[in-house]
């Protein structure tokens, strides 16, 4: 089974805001950027609604979107993008690859000063 899934987080007003599983178990995150491109123009958070326009954004990242749909009686806002599956409680070996993969040390953000050359 593959670690990657495409969700989307919609809302249609403040008081209604939830997470989808469009699809999971794709295996790269590269299938799962597909995946997300060929739903981007076609999803709908609830099936009752009839589309009257759609809005696509793409973030800076070029790995999300926000959509805004607009239906018969409200908007919707949906943020879709993918996500990886790091710790899964029915696969313990997924949770110890990521603590791994999460343990590697991270780089100085200033470079290492070396002694200068003292000059007569």
């Amino acid at each position: 089974m593959g670690n990657w899934a495409v969700i989307a987080q919609c809302g249609s007003n403040p008081d209604f805001y939830g997470t989808t599983i469009i699809r999971r178990g794709l295996g790269t995150k590269d299938s799962a950027l597909e995946e997300l491109h060929a739903v981007v123009h076609t999803y709908l958070p609830n099936k009752r609604i009839r589309e009257k326009w759609r809005q696509v954004y793409r973030f800076a990242d070029q790995e999300s979107y926000l959509v805004v749909i607009k239906g018969q009686m409200t908007e919707w806002e949906c943020t879709l993008r993918v996500a990886e599956l790091i710790s899964d409680s029915t696969d313990p070996t997924r949770a110890e690859r990521a603590q791994v993969a999460d343990s590697v040390p991270e780089v100085a953000d200033t470079p290492p000063t070396t002694p200068r050359d003292s000059a007569p």
